[in-house]
């Protein structure tokens, strides 16, 4: 369990002072469950080079004796698209691809090998998988390649990542 044990007093004797006491350990954003703590972050869109990553990261984690943490980064339009109006608010659209995400992972077989969870961002998916790795102090991020012309002229995610993130970046082509 992470932070301090405070010790008993011992026959009636008061405790030190608060001061000399040592702080809490630093909490995560949010409560991650321990069990996916060290585990291995997969970014996930149901695009054949996502599967890909995915089935390496399967393995990696059955490996490791890890868990598997998979991440989806849902649509986030800016606000100019829908109101034409100058700030850069970003509006979060709805994404019912992770819940079908979630259904066809939970039927697959080759996930039973491991313990999974599928979290869901909204944002930039290189910040978010970054910090979906720093929230469960992940041991590395697994994302597949991008191929096509977006990539090359916007920066692939992979590559963005990997120049970024504090924490292996492994590629999956």
């Amino acid at each position: 369990m992470a932070g301090y044990e405070l010790p008993e007093p011992a026959e009636g004797k008061p405790l030190a002072e608060s001061a000399a006491l040592p702080e809490a350990a630093p909490k995560l954003r949010s409560s991650c469950d321990p069990a996916f703590r060290h585990g291995v972050v997969v970014g996930f869109d149901g695009s054949v080079s996502s599967e890909r990553a995915l089935a390496y990261s399967i393995g990696m984690a059955r490996r490791l004796g890890s868990a598997l943490i998979i991440v989806h980064v849902a649509n986030r339009l800016p606000a100019t698209v829908w109101a034409g109006c100058e700030p850069p608010v970003f509006v979060d659209v709805p994404d019912h691809r992770t819940e079908v995400l979630g259904l066809e992972l939970a039927c697959a077989d080759h996930l039973a090998e491991v313990p999974w969870i599928l979290v869901e961002r909204g944002g930039d998916i290189c910040h978010e998988l970054e910090e979906v790795g720093r929230e469960y102090e992940a041991d590395a991020i697994v994302v597949g390649g991008t191929q096509g012309l977006i990539g090359r002229i916007f920066g692939s995610v992979a590559g963005r990542l990997a120049r970024r993130a504090q924490r292996p970046v492994i590629v999956i082509p």
